[in-house]
């Protein structure tokens, strides 16, 4: 066979074969983006070539579908390539700190931890989370060395290499939440049941587990976390939705069934405090029965899932959810509440100091403030560790998917040992065990917080003599808190600040843009653990870069995009324009042109009649947010300063498709300048 004949036959296999490798790729993404986590990674996996431009993208979908199926340890390598290749969300940095630290690589968490921050993204979520981890992981060790000591065992008679959590004892059964049945979600994994199994009372004796009731049963939902009301008659458990169209909620909901003496319990109904665009779950009661606990990712909470507590009347009517506020939600997630016959909030969280993922916490009132405290080993590792509850013995039960068990999440037991009597079952925070004369409460350490910081430009010039205005948000107002200026060297402070606060610094000086920034107290508090002084000062420093003006300068507007062909103002868009409009209110004597750029596709005609309509539309959005038409000035550049000058992706064009605006006039005399 002649060597042109190979040679073809090498490149048509090496064809099919790239042809192969890209329809895996596009068909990875397509499950992803439909939330199929598992048969993206399948697809994604099997890319082992790509254009370069695509490298990035590759790693990180495969990073992000282990993670939103909670495989952190496997994202760990396809975020770090991710993040070598160039990918542009800084998320991806958080992401990968995170999956660090539940792999116990602290040193490198907290590195990836910091490089976050330093960004300075507008996620202030994350730049809250991430400052809190911060502070956790340089006491990571104190954490490990508080250890309750307790034989913590694999409940081997029940876990499956499926999933098994929140266990609770009923009427003499273990009842649990697991994934046992028959249908499976798109994720490809069985839907989760609610299961329990005949045990005595010191759990040497475990029956075969079977379904809990016909009657909580859905074959095409997940449904578990049960909670059982005082009395035994009343359950209110977490179910999902099918995927299909009649399904009232998109996510998670609430429901409640009650035992009816002759019949067992009755068809379940939605609890009406469950919102229907949110996801709630994880119920609780409280001892006496009138207070639910649950988890919520609702509108106006802390970040991810927040704790609520809401009123039931006797006759099973609720009143009106309550966030339980920032002394216990973070903006991580706090799930699985649980009170104890002491009167204690247990619960999990990822935003409070831990170990790893999900871990174990109890909170308190002390000294009229709630007290956060992490249960320490054994209860948490690096990974999830949650839905603890106890019985009326003192056994107490919990899950984990911590390295060492059966398969998923796996339910751990601890015997205790004969009580002589327990206490009454209370609600949990109100006080009550602080004592009338306060004979109960624990004296808390106290703490004096600072801030220092410096004013500067970019290019590292210090900034003296510049006004720093710092306001105090409560409730979406600011109230003036300090006024200070910064000295020769381009520093202020030290500044007061007061627990769990929001601020919001304002530098302002001539010839300079006006700069706002914020700065949270939230997850900067010291933990009491790690105080060993009655009064201790700590200072905090923060370094403010403010922009020089004079007439030309340009500033990008991130994430003003455009649909391609299209002039209106998308959602996301309208966000950043906002901002645009604050710094134009904060400097209200300059004039600005904004100029709108799109990409190659289109004749330069079309491109640059487009360009001027897109400016067009962002004019008058800031003008319809109260800003004077006379500062502004609109300016179509059609397809003749490109960013990505040979871009071929969907995403490159997006980029070229951006907004900018440039500083056309100070409004002020040459006498001002002087």
């Amino acid at each position: 066979m002649r060597k042109s004949s190979l040679l073809l036959i090498f490149l048509s296999i090496f064809s099919l074969a790239a042809s192969a490798q890209l329809q895996a790729y596009k068909k990875g993404l397509a499950s992803f983006e439909k939330g199929y986590y598992d048969l993206a990674v399948n697809d994604l996996l099997k890319v082992k070539e790509i254009d370069a431009s695509q490298e990035a993208k590759l790693n990180y979908t495969i990073a992000e579908s282990y993670r939103l199926s909670n495989r952190w340890i496997e994202s760990i390598s396809f975020y770090a390539e991710a993040i070598a290749k160039g990918v542009d969300d800084p998320d991806a940095v958080f992401h990968y700190a995170y999956a660090l630290k539940a792999n116990e690589q602290y040193d490198l968490a907290l590195a990836q931890f910091r490089k976050y921050i330093g960004l300075k993204t507008s996620n202030k979520t994350y730049n809250e989370w991430a400052n809190r981890e911060v502070n956790t992981l340089q006491i990571v060790d104190l954490l490990k060395e508080k250890n309750a000591e307790l034989n913590f065992r694999n409940l081997k008679e029940i876990n499956t290499e499926g999933s098994e959590f929140s266990p609770l004892i009923y009427k003499g059964k273990l009842v649990f939440s697991a994934s046992r049945k028959q249908k499976t979600y798109s994720n490809g994994l069985p839907f989760l049941g609610i299961y329990g199994a005949k045990v005595n009372a010191d759990l040497t004796s475990i029956g075969e587990a079977s379904l809990f009731s016909d009657a909580i049963f859905d074959s095409e939902r997940n449904e578990g976390t049960p909670a059982f009301s005082p009395d035994g008659k009343t359950v209110i458990f977490a179910r999902s939705n099918s995927g299909k169209r009649k399904d009232v909620s998109p996510d998670v909901d609430l429901y409640i069934s009650r035992l009816a003496p002759s019949t067992g319990w009755t068809e379940p109904i939605l609890v009406s405090a469950s919102d229907s665009a949110s996801w709630d779950g994880c119920p609780a009661f409280s001892g006496d029965g009138k207070t639910l606990y649950f988890a919520s990712n609702r509108a106006g909470g802390s970040g991810g899932m927040d704790l609520y507590r809401v009123n039931m009347d006797a006759s099973g009517r609720f009143g009106n959810p309550a966030n339980m506020g920032k002394a216990l939600n973070t903006p991580g997630d706090e799930m699985f509440p649980y009170v104890s016959k002491e009167g204690k909030l247990y619960f999990a969280s990822d935003g409070h100091p831990g170990l790893g993922k999900l871990d174990l916490f109890v909170a308190e009132r002390r000294s009229g403030k709630i007290s956060v405290e992490n249960m320490g080993l054994p209860y948490n590792s690096s990974m999830d560790d949650f839905g603890l509850s106890s019985d009326e013995n003192g056994n107490l039960f919990f899950s984990s998917n911590r390295r060492g068990g059966m398969g998923d999440d796996d339910i751990y037991f601890y015997q205790a040992p004969p009580k002589e009597e327990l206490a009454e079952n209370i609600d949990p925070l109100k006080g009550d065990s602080d004592g009338e004369n306060g004979e109960n409460e624990v004296a808390m350490k106290t703490v004096n917080y600072f801030l220092e910081g410096t004013i500067k430009e970019k290019e590292a010039n210090l900034v003296a003599d510049a006004k720093i205005s710092i306001y105090k948000i409560s409730g979406g107002f600011e109230e003036l808190d300090t006024e200070t200026k910064s000295d020769a060297a381009g520093a202020f402070g030290p500044i007061r600040l007061s627990e769990d606060t929001d601020y919001l610094i304002i530098v302002e000086k001539p010839e300079y843009l006006t700069k706002r920034e914020g700065f949270t107290m939230y997850g900067r508090t010291i933990p009491q653990i790690l105080l060993r002084k009655p009064v201790t000062d700590t200072t905090f420093t923060t370094e403010i870069i403010v922009d020089k003006l004079f007439v030309g300068k340009t500033f990008v507007l991130e994430n003003i995009y455009y649909d391609l062909n299209k002039a209106d103002i998308r959602a996301d868009a309208a966000v950043e324009l906002d901002k645009l409009v604050q710094i134009l209110i904060d400097n209200p004597k300059i004039k600005i042109e904004l100029g709108s750029h799109t990409d190659v596709r289109g004749t330069d005609m079309y491109n640059l009649r487009l360009s001027q309509r897109r400016a067009d539309s962002a004019i008058e959005y800031i003008i319809s947010r109260g800003i004077e038409r006379g500062r502004l000035t609109a300016q179509g550049y059609g397809e003749e300063e490109l960013i990505v000058e040979f871009a071929k992706t969907e995403e490159e064009h997006q980029v070229n498709r951006r907004t900018e605006f440039k500083v056309t006039d100070l409004g002020t005399s040459t006498e001002e300048v002087n």
